[in-house]
């Protein structure tokens, strides 16, 4: 997908979310391990939840924001799903599992972080950092989860 404008972005951010969560509900039907089936099962389950609020950022911000064009702003590198390894996530374990998952997320707020740097014009300014707040309070919020799944 090519990413012109925000909406782009934020149907390419989507999109992302929403592959990283069907490669996780798949990996946890056949991964051997039972913790690892409940990791990928949670964080299937909360990409979904994050394509969805990612949904509600479109339906509800301005158009203005959503029209600003950002393809001369984009000096940013891709975000690679599978950057920190090329094996399926039924394949990994627990640790590489979350290593993967949060390498994601980290590649997803360093490019908002990029954009919202660059950016002049209030609205869309305004928008990338609700959209960077979001990704980094989630973030949070799974590594808080991961580490209690791991104490157990």
């Amino acid at each position: 997908m090519k990413v012109e404008k925000i909406s782009d972005l934020i149907d390419w951010t989507r999109a992302l979310h929403q592959q990283l969560a069907e490669r996780m509900a798949d990996g946890s039907t056949h991964h051997e391990q039972e913790m690892a089936k409940l990791l990928l099962s949670y964080l299937a389950d909360h990409e979904k939840a994050l394509a969805k609020m990612i949904d509600g950022f479109e339906q509800r911000a301005d158009s203005k924001a959503l029209n600003t064009w950002v393809y001369d702003y984009l000096e940013h590198k891709p975000i690679e799903l599978h950057r920190s390894s090329n094996a399926p996530f039924a394949e990994m374990d627990f640790d590489e599992i979350c290593k993967s998952m949060f390498d994601v997320h980290n590649q997803a707020i360093d490019l908002y972080r990029e954009l919202h740097g660059r950016v002049d014009i209030p609205e869309a300014k305004e928008l990338l950092q609700a959209l960077l707040d979001m990704e980094e309070h989630e973030t949070m919020r799974l590594a808080q989860q991961t580490n209690r799944m791991r104490d157990m």
